[in-house]
């Protein structure tokens, strides 16, 4: 019988080269336009907004996200109670096959209590979104210059408390 041993240098270079083939994509949620507004210095929270599709066919859910950027990371959405909008911090936002989450100013948003920094137009801040399913994905979030007459839908945020 006649077996030739394989040297642990070139076995390390076939697996390395045949990864690629049994490496699959199986991202089904793909971020789009992740931005949050620029806050001026004495405002210490805000919010990060995106359009979140899930390409899969299976429905997944953002259960979290976090960032150095602030104190504290929390889903939210808008709620009209006896009259009045209110923010309220939620548990997931579902994100269903050909449904887009749009998360934007007045509706469901991911904010951001106790900013270490004011945002500033230009840059940008990482964040890491947790999927029940698709499991962690870094985000880049570009600050975009506030427009006038805007920053109303968020100008209760400073008065949010880390729970």
């Amino acid at each position: 019988m006649n077996i030739k041993l394989i040297k642990l240098p070139t076995l390390s270079l076939l697996l390395a080269l045949s990864a690629p083939v049994f490496a699959a994509d199986t991202t089904t949620i793909k971020v789009e336009e992740p931005w949050a507004r620029e806050s001026p210095p004495t405002v210490t929270n805000g919010a990060a907004y995106m359009t979140l599709v899930n390409t899969g066919k299976e429905a997944d859910r953002l259960v979290g996200a976090s960032g150095e950027v602030s104190a504290t990371v929390e889903l939210h959405t808008h709620l009209m109670e006896d009259g009045v909008m209110k923010m309220r911090p939620i548990k997931a936002i579902e994100v269903n096959p050909g449904e887009p989450a749009v998360l934007r100013p007045g509706g469901l948003h991911i904010m951001l209590i106790g900013l270490k920094k004011p945002l500033v137009a230009g840059q940008t801040f990482p964040l890491r979104l947790r999927f029940e399913k698709a499991g962690e994905m870094p985000v880049e979030v570009k600050v975009r210059k506030m427009e006038l007459g805007g920053g109303s839908e968020h100008s209760g945020h400073q008065v949010h408390k880390a729970q």
